[in-house]
């Protein structure tokens, strides 16, 4: 677990100072089926329907940040889910935009604490932190990925109903 820490600390530090590899066409429907085929066992675990849904949609980005951002949008459908819920990611676009959304049917997040989701090592619930595992970092690097891409990510929740918008411009 420390390792894990160790790890994404260093990652969020290199995302901070802004060196990127090289922007290349990156078709996110592919990378979506690519993440969750990765995520299938453990959703498969928990009795959770996984899918990718959606437009065949490239936008210019660095392919490993992206996949990562997807994993990690993935990885918390499936762990902040009740046994027998469903994560579905679905991306779309208009003329200047990519919409790609995370959604689940688990936990939910209080709207008290949604403001704060993004944040270095905040969780929801610090009661089940161990249990789920993880190191707090997953949505704050999410969030630096996009923010690299010049895009925008938020969340919006109601009660055991979580979904995660990622906005990007198409260049």
């Amino acid at each position: 677990r420390l390792v894990t820490l160790v790890e994404d600390i260093i990652h969020l530090s290199q995302l901070d100072e802004g060196t990127a590899p090289e922007k290349e066409q990156v078709n996110l429907l592919e990378l979506a089926d690519s993440a969750a085929s990765a995520l299938r066992e453990q959703a498969e675990k928990r009795h959770i329907s996984l899918s990718a849904t959606g437009e065949s949609t490239k936008i210019s980005g660095v392919r490993g940040f992206l996949y990562e951002m997807l994993y990690n949008l993935i990885d918390n459908a499936i762990k902040y889910n009740h046994p027998g819920g469903n994560a579905v990611i679905h991306i779309s676009d208009d003329e200047d935009t990519v919409y790609l959304s995370v959604s689940d049917n688990g936990i939910g997040i209080p709207h008290e604490q949604q403001s704060r989701i993004f944040e270095r090592f905040y969780r929801v619930d610090k009661s089940h932190s161990k249990e789920v595992g993880g190191t707090g970092l997953g949505l704050a690097i999410a969030k630096e990925i996009v923010t690299l891409h010049g895009g925008e990510i938020y969340a919006e929740s109601e009660k055991e109903r979580v979904v995660f918008v990622v906005e990007l411009p198409q260049e």
